[in-house]
Formats: structure tokens, sequence, C-alpha cells
């Protein structure tokens, strides 16, 4: 394993780094098959799947196949969380949300990792390099992410830490840079009778 403090990473962190946030600030739309895993230590893993669309700038729609009708929706400046099974939608302003999808609009975002993260470590798995960031800032729902990142700079997998322990585990497949995402889809329509519930601020 590798680590490196911010300012300083090993030159073939370094590199990585830099191949990466070439491809996803270069993008101007991703679409991506995703499954994930959140665990905490109170309860059993909950798995998810679904399709990921996103588009510059800042705009991420999150469409659940399991479960089925289930959506997370940012146009840039809110968010939507739609849970069928509640029959409500949760609305929060985009810099206020807790949610910890939020590492993900970096894809679609102008990636920094400077800037962002104080310090790095890596380690090789397979073909690919798991990189740990842990972030500057302390007033974040997440303490840690981590990528596991090919060669050329393709996301596979990210993993972030909660606050509280919880993890989101990510895994990405059938990526479409550039792929034809229409601006329709991040613009939310909440569905026949579904309480909406404002975020505290």
């Amino acid at each position: 394993m590798m680590a490196a403090q911010a300012g300083s990473p090993p030159a073939d962190i370094s590199a990585l780094l830099h191949r990466i946030e070439a491809r996803y600030n270069h993008a101007r739309s991703l679409k991506l098959t995703f499954s994930e895993v959140y665990s905490t230590s109170r309860r059993p893993p909950q798995s998810e799947s679904g399709t990921l669309y996103l588009r510059k700038p800042g705009r991420m729609r999150w469409e659940y196949a399991a479960p089925a009708g289930k959506v997370f929706l940012s146009d840039g400046k809110q968010t939507w969380l739609y849970t069928p099974e509640d029959g409500r939608v949760e609305k929060a302003k985009l810099r206020e949300t807790d949610d910890m999808r939020a590492p993900l609009a970096f894809l679609l975002g102008k990636l920094d990792f400077a800037r962002d993260f104080r310090s790095f470590e890596s380690r090789p798995e397979g073909d690919a390099i798991w990189v740990t960031a842990n972030p500057k800032s302390q007033n974040l729902a997440y303490t840690r992410v981590e990528f596991l990142a090919a060669a050329d700079g393709a996301i596979r997998r990210v993993r972030v830490t909660g606050q509280d322990q919880s993890k989101l585990d990510f895994t990405f497949t059938g990526e479409q840079m550039n792929a034809p995402v229409a601006a329709a889809l991040f613009v939310f329509h909440a569905p026949p009778g579904a309480e909406i519930v404002e975020a505290e601020q």
C-alpha cells in the first residue's frame, strides 16, 4: 500500500488521479448500470440496483429496478428521493443533502482530488487500483471515499463511509461515456398522491 499527504502523492497515484479527472471532467454525460449495498452495524446489508444517468452540470438520476419505482434525482440545485413503499418524496437543497450518494456527483462536476481530499492511499486489486481518499472537510455526511479504478481511469466501484460508519458500496458496469441523456430525465414529477416533505434546513 502506498500513502500520500495532500499535495505530494507518489507519481503512480498522481498519474492515476489525473487520468480519472481527465476522463470524467471532459464527459458531457454518462450512463451506467449500478448495484449498491448499504450496510450498518444495526441491520443486515440492503442491496439495490438500477441505472444511473448523469449530465453536466451536476445533474444525476438514480433509477432503481430493485426496488422498482424508487428514484433519486438531482437537477444541480435540488434533490428528490421518492420511495414507493413510503409513498413520499423527500426534497432538499443539493448543498444541504446528507445523502451519501453526493460523492458520485463528482463524475460530472469539476473533479479536483487535491482540492477536495487531504490524503490518499492506494493498493492494487487485479488489473485495477483501489484509491482511498480522505476529505478535507469534516462537515460532510461521509468520512472516506474509496475508488476502484482501471488503468485508463474508468471507475468500477466506489465505497463511501459515513460519519456513523455506515457504508455504501457501488459497483458500476456498462459505462457509456457521452451517452444521449435527455434533459427531461432530470425534471422531477411527483407520482400522484405522493407526500412531498421538505428536508429540515
